[in-house]
């Protein structure tokens, strides 16, 4: 059973969410004053196995064959935690399952089944995808999976940063209703209930937490409310 004080707990201790001093630019091009960063625990062997036991619970869990990671940036997490999660079957073995793995850039020339993996997914496929803000990459993989008939169940992010998209909606809204419901959205953490915690832990300057509550009236899902 996926443990969420663990997780939260895993999360903190690993610094994977924190506060920055000077506020930096995301990928959607907004200004944030915290980051979420998953890639230094996912580069540690132990660290990178302990984070897909966690996946792989979850999948497990909504009845998944296989686990597929966004290229590129959760293609080793998806990787082990399909292993996991083939490990924990009973009918493991040989040509039971597939480890599936995403290309960055579609392939130009060979067969078409390999344009745009190195091992396509079989049976009920989870995405995999590491931070979401406004879902672009793991929006832009799902309909890639789906353009090649790969029946898609559900969607995990390790942490939900819970932002608007620019259209007023959230990352979860979004799924649901561009996938009319078949599509289920799981966040495994998310920054509104991580960071108040770690606000409280490392005392960031006034003006920083000001900061970060104005981020949130802006673009959150929700207030951040201070512990």
């Amino acid at each position: 059973m996926f443990n969420q004080q663990e997780f939260n707990q895993f999360v903190l201790q690993n610094n994977v969410i924190g506060i920055q001093r000077e506020s930096i630019t995301l990928k959607s091009g907004r200004q944030s004053y915290f980051y979420v960063n998953w890639r230094t625990p996912m580069s540690d062997a132990f660290l990178l196995d302990h984070i897909a036991s966690f996946v792989a619970v979850v999948a497990q869990k909504v009845g998944a064959d296989t686990i597929y990671g966004v290229p590129e940036g959760a293609t080793k997490l998806g990787i082990v935690a399909s292993l996991r999660l083939a490990q924990a079957s009973s009918r493991f073995g040989v040509g039971s399952h597939v480890i599936p793995m995403g290309r960055a850039k579609p392939k130009e020339h060979g067969d078409p089944r390999d344009k745009y993996f190195v091992g396509m997914p079989v049976g009920k496929t989870i995405v995999l995808e590491d931070v979401t803000t406004t879902g672009g990459s793991l929006i832009d993989t799902v309909d890639t999976l789906l353009e090649s008939h790969i029946n898609v169940i559900a969607v995990i992010t390790l942490t939900n940063r819970m932002e608007k998209r620019s259209d007023g909606l959230s990352v979860e809204q979004t799924i649901n209703d561009r996938y009319k419901g078949r599509i289920k959205y799981i966040a495994l953490s998310n920054a509104i209930e991580l960071l108040p915690i770690v606000i409280q832990r490392d005392k960031p300057d006034s003006k920083i937490v000001e900061a970060l509550q104005t981020e949130f009236d802006q673009y959150g899902v929700k207030p951040l409310v201070l512990l």
